[in-house]
């Protein structure tokens, strides 16, 4: 099944308003007050949880759109994926200009002493490069396949962000538990569709 373009317009619009919630409403609490006694601590839970949320939506596309045939919904992976990335920066500014003041000597001891922190910069790093070659241009130049080869980090960020929030947490893990169960059946997910497509090829082959 497909929607025609003007439904996906509406469709995005969407998806648009929805991604831009989480910002609105952390804007609304910081306006009136509302971030609690500890407003970094506030700020950056609500921008790494939406990062990560955003990073599963973006995985869970590809096995909904298989699994339902509705194969439109390709075309709001690179939406999604984006805005996993910017609330991934939004984290890492709360980082490290609210918590850190620009201290670069104290981001790079944390970096390399605090596990948590390790694994939190691995998670926006990788996710640097796959946003930058988010774009049909850079999909021509790299090639489908290189692309798609580069874009399987998405996996590896998304894991390093579950054991960043796991880590940091260290006693009530039940809020990363759900993360890290919604990680795990989505490799599931992939694994099981990779499968099946070896199976059709072995299949078609021997036929």
């Amino acid at each position: 099944m497909n929607i025609n373009s003007r439904q996906l317009k509406w469709v995005k619009a969407v998806v648009w308003m929805s991604c831009l919630t989480p910002l609105g409403r952390l804007c609304y609490k910081g306006f009136t007050g509302d971030l609690g006694a500890n407003p970094i601590e506030f700020i950056t839970l609500s921008t790494g949880t939406w990062t990560l949320t955003f990073l599963l939506v973006t995985l869970s596309i590809t096995p909904l759109r298989k699994l339902t045939r509705q194969f439109w919904l390709i075309k709001l992976r690179r939406l999604t994926g984006l805005f996993a990335f910017f609330y991934g920066c939004l984290h890492f500014t709360t980082y490290i200009w609210l918590d850190k003041f620009f201290d670069l000597q104290d981001v790079l001891k944390d970096v390399s002493k605090r596990p948590f922190i390790t694994a939190g910069f691995l998670a926006f790093v990788l996710l640097i490069p796959l946003a930058a070659t988010s774009t049909a241009g850079a999909i021509r130049r790299l090639g489908g396949r290189r692309w798609q080869q580069l874009h399987s980090l998405v996996y590896v960020s998304a894991t390093a962000g579950v054991v960043h929030f796991w880590w940091k947490v260290k006693a009530d893990t039940r809020v990363p538990a759900m993360y890290a169960a919604a990680l795990t059946l989505l490799f599931a997910a992939r694994l099981a569709l990779w499968a099946l497509r070896r199976t059709k090829v072995h299949g078609t082959a021997a036929g």
